[in-house]
């Protein structure tokens, strides 16, 4: 085993043995011995569920450090990074197309240097030079936005030279931004306006993996190279022998001209039988998620397989889709662009497309939306009064900067290595960080605007709303909160039930500090979870 130029302390706090900050990136440092004798090489999996989605090989040289990431499909970027005297220095891009040698000329080489307010870049492409400045901050360094390795060598920047926040140019757009950097027990988190890429150590020190829960990625550090598959993974969605339905591979159109890809799930006919089945349909969380909702940091979590299981041994027909862009389903291009209302359209695709089929009771149509989906499912609701019910698992009451807001107060809570002046100064950085956000991402934009409760109010339908009460990303009243709304606005058909010791995931967790997740040990729903989810739609789709 390496030793690492970072190791930890006996108070679980990270302590600098070595006077080169940079090093702290996913075990690429070594110690001064063994960097003299040879250039490290340290190798990293991008994983998205059980998927590879790339790989990213980092290098240490004497005063630079060298990365290239491959991602499927896309193309090849290496970058650069030079220190000296603990500070970033200039940063090279070099790109290369999909499958091309990275040994050869690249399609765009771009150089950048910080200096002062500035970022100064320098363009290379099809045989010409440009050289450009973009208006920046002072003390700004510059991230390459694509990888999250480069994105954990910034935060041992900050955290090396004592900053609690850091202003970053970013490469892909052009954009300056406040990052903060915070230490969480074993975890730093280094967050832009509440995106966080959390680096997590194994018991030597060095990095173990890096997570991104927003956009469901983890990334690993392997023994050796691992290779891209030309494919996403083949998921099996069929259902399991002896079951008392069937698993159906469908294509749903949509009306902005993709198609989603789903499993619906039908009980089985009985004799002779011709009657119609009610069916409910299942809307994902924040972030890219599969039609299970695996997230890559909880690993063999699909909760949504869970739940059609336990409906299709009830009777009631279960449709999960790949979300717009995921796995099979189409819709990547305008993904980056689209909003929870985008998604809440995709939902409507989806109950189009049941009621053309002829062994669906299209009067007894539900939807089961889990936190951004028990967001969305409201809005579907408001709009079609003919869907028969709505679950709410979860579901957000509050607007989204509220909750970025808490949980950005969290985070700056829970490190315990701030003062308490340092954890002012980051409070003051919040609120024009989550603005830039908004001005910058349309997703995020929508979420911090939109109340709940418009579409809340509007929603006649028997509502179930499940929660959590250890769930630190959805706070527990907020279930509360949204009964009130919906009974105040005359929906007498509301059910609320509260789950000690459950996460934001339904999973048994007394702490539900989302830092935990990886390491729980029970990653299938509560059987309460299930039990009462079964019976009220039972119930409601007679």
């Amino acid at each position: 085993m390496p030793h690492f130029l970072f190791a930890r302390s006996r108070n679980g706090g990270i302590v600098a043995l070595s006077t080169t900050v940079l090093a702290l990136l996913v075990g690429a440092l070594l110690a001064t011995t063994a960097r003299a004798q040879s250039a490290p090489t340290y190798h990293f999996v991008y994983l998205r569920s059980i998927d590879t989605l790339g790989t990213e090989v980092v290098t240490e040289g004497p005063s630079s450090i060298v990365g290239l990431l491959t991602m499927r499909g896309a193309p090849v970027v290496r970058w650069e990074q030079q220190h000296a005297n603990r500070n970033p220095g200039r940063l090279t891009l070099s790109i290369f197309a999909p499958g091309a040698p990275t040994t050869g000329l690249p399609t765009q080489n771009v150089v950048v240097n910080m200096v002062g307010d500035s970022a100064k870049l320098t363009i290379s492409a099809n045989g010409t030079t440009s050289e450009q400045a973009v208006l920046s901050a002072s003390g700004a360094v510059a991230l390459v936005g694509n990888s999250v390795l480069h994105t954990a060598l910034m935060a041992d920047h900050a955290r090396g030279a004592k900053k609690a926040s850091v202003p970053v140019f970013l490469t892909s757009g052009g954009r300056t931004m406040t990052a903060t950097v915070s230490q969480q027990g074993d975890t730093t988190v280094f967050s832009i306006a509440g995106m966080e890429a959390r680096i997590q150590w194994d018991v030597n020190g060095g990095p173990r993996e890096i997570t991104i829960p927003s956009q469901n990625l983890r990334v690993v550090r392997t023994t050796g190279a691992v290779s891209v598959p030309s494919a996403p993974v083949k998921i099996d969605y069929g259902a399991p022998a002896n079951a008392p339905y069937t698993a159906e591979e469908v294509v749903i159109p949509t009306p902005r001209g993709y198609t989603l890809a789903g499993t619906l799930t039908l009980p089985k006919r009985l004799g002779n039988s011709v009657a119609k089945v009610p069916v409910v349909i299942t809307i994902s969380g924040s972030g890219p998620q599969d039609r299970d909702s695996r997230i890559a940091i909880v690993r063999d979590y699909a909760p949504f397989r869970e739940i059609a299981d336990t409906l299709g041994r009830r009777g009631i027909a279960v449709l999960r889709y790949d979300d717009r862009g995921v796995g099979a389903s189409g819709g990547a291009s305008s993904r980056n662009n689209a909003t929870s209302a985008d998604f809440a359209d995709d939902v409507a695709a989806v109950i189009a497309y049941l009621r053309t089929r002829a062994d669906i009771d299209g009067t007894r149509i539900a939807l089961a939306g889990h936190s951004e989906g028990g967001f969305i499912a409201p809005m579907v609701a408001a709009k079609d009064p003919t869907v028969r019910a709505i679950a709410l698992l979860a579901g957000t009451a509050y607007n989204g900067r509220r909750i970025l807001e808490f949980q950005n107060e969290n985070g700056i809570k829970a490190s315990v290595q701030l003062t308490e002046m340092q954890r002012d100064s980051l409070r003051r950085t919040v609120p024009r960080a989550l603005d830039s956000l908004a001005a910058a991402n349309p997703w995020i934009g929508f979420f911090m605007k939109t109340e709940p409760a418009t579409a809340l109010r509007k929603v006649k339908q028997p509502t179930l709303v499940l929660q959590g009460d250890t769930d630190m990303q959805v706070t527990p009243e907020q279930a509360d909160s949204i009964a009130i709304v919906l009974e105040g606005s005359g929906n007498s058909r509301v059910t609320v039930r509260h789950f000690p010791a459950t996460n934001h995931l339904f999973l048994v967790d007394p702490s539900g500090a989302p830092t935990g997740y990886t390491a729980l040990k029970d990653t299938k729903l509560r059987r309460e979870v299930l039990g009462v989810v079964a019976d009220w739609m039972v119930n409601i789709m007679k």
